[in-house]
């Protein structure tokens, strides 16, 4: 039996991106909590800001009629500061002491700033500046209107449009729920981390980097554990995770076709259907995707290192298209710092160190050990260097693609 050719890493990607749809459903959140999350419905103001003629400095709210030279004497009958409006309008000849944020008393149209104010004796101010009607007050309404829509579908929240929702008066606020990933982990050979490490055993540690990516991209971690090379324990815990309501299923390890890999032919029993598997990339070829009803599925290879370039490069961008999240740009250039040799039919992401040189540019280091097995490197690197493939060899010097493991 001929085994399936690798499916190119291009295609595996669009491949995955269409059949990836994006949760529907919203929920409200506390304003503490929504930071990040994405709003499934536009947002309206529940009030006018500000909600009268406000002072934007302090001084005094004046008429500008009253006041047609510097050198204009006014009477000084009353007080308005922030929470405290002055009750009773303002005459001829009259002035009120403002402050920044208070109600402009009736009958003024300017606020003569303190600083272009001489206090006689008495009650008595005198402007040493000219005055213009509408100085320093901020219209009713100047910001935002009641009923007017602040927000629009689809942003992601942040800082400035958290406070504006806090302002607007809107307590929750309706955002796209986050997608769920369950993560389950398989192999006799793993145990967890703090273990006792007993004969052939090794630390499961894909599971919390994969984990860590997802939670960074906008999903919730739903973690089913290690489950050992047994079928029904792998299948009671699929269940789990579709009883749970996952709209991803990350299996790690098993997903090959070795007497000693279960995974995939487990999941084909329970009805997923497989969409391709075996990619054309280094590290990570036995990458494997597929569906069961509506909770995807994406099969991680066991190997450490290759378990997360396939997350960065396959898992992120479905859960950020999941989660309404804009695509985040990884890729750039560099400049090889050695030479690269030639590549076979397999795209290559070599792990590298990024440094600039004297005119600025990315210069990419490249490891020389490059297997999949060290994450001691992954974890020091920067960047992956991609080498398509057929890649003739890469002078030292050359421009090459890269991406970027912490943009």
């Amino acid at each position: 039996m001929n085994k399936p050719s690798l499916l190119p890493v291009e295609d595996a990607k669009a491949r995955l991106a269409a059949l990836t749809r994006p949760v529907t459903q919203i929920e409200m959140v506390p304003l503490i909590e929504a930071a990040g999350r994405v709003l499934g419905r536009p947002v309206a103001a529940h009030l006018t800001q500000p909600p009268f003629n406000a002072s934007a400095m302090d001084g005094y709210a004046i008429r500008a009629t009253d006041t047609p030279e510097i050198g204009s004497e006014l009477t000084v009958i009353g007080t308005a500061s922030a929470g405290h409006a002055f009750d009773g309008e303002i005459g001829p000849g009259e002035a009120v002491r403002i402050f920044t944020g208070a109600p402009v008393p009736e009958g003024a149209d300017t606020i003569l700033i303190q600083e272009d104010a001489e206090k006689l004796d008495g009650n008595r101010i005198r402007t040493t500046f000219a005055v213009t009607p509408g100085r320093h007050i901020r219209p009713r309404g100047q910001d935002f209107a009641q009923g007017e829509a602040v927000l629009s579908a689809g942003m992601q929240l942040d800082f400035s449009t958290l406070t504006l929702a806090a302002a607007t008066n809107n307590a929750k606020l309706p955002v796209y729920r986050k997608p769920v990933i369950a993560i389950l982990a398989t192999g006799d050979e793993l145990v967890q981390p703090g273990s006792v490490l007993g004969p052939a055993q090794i630390v499961a540690s894909n599971t919390f980097g994969v984990a860590a990516l997802a939670r960074d991209n906008g999903a919730e971690v739903l973690d089913l554990g290690i489950v050992p090379d047994d079928k029904a324990q792998i299948e009671k815990a699929i269940s789990m995770a579709r009883l749970a309501g996952a709209d991803v299923l990350v299996t790690i390890g098993g997903a090959s076709v070795g007497d000693h890999d279960l995974v995939q032919g487990v999941l084909k029993s329970v009805g997923m259907e497989l969409d391709f598997w075996r990619i054309a990339m280094r590290p990570g070829k036995p990458l494997m995707v597929g569906s069961l009803g509506d909770m995807q599925v994406l099969g991680l290879p066991g190997n450490p290192v290759a378990s997360l370039v396939c997350s960065l490069l396959f898992l992120e961008p479905t859960l950020r298209k999941l989660a309404h999240l804009p695509e985040r740009k990884r890729e750039a250039e560099a400049l090889t710092s050695r030479t690269l040799a030639g590549n076979d039919l397999r795209q290559d992401f070599l792990r590298a160190k990024l440094s600039r040189n004297d005119d600025g540019k990315l210069v990419a280091d490249a490891y020389g050990k490059q297997d999949s097995s060290m994450m001691k490197i992954l974890a020091q690197s920067d960047c992956l260097v991609i080498r398509p493939p057929h890649a003739p060899e890469l002078p030292e010097g050359s421009p090459c693609p890269v991406i970027l493991l912490r943009p």
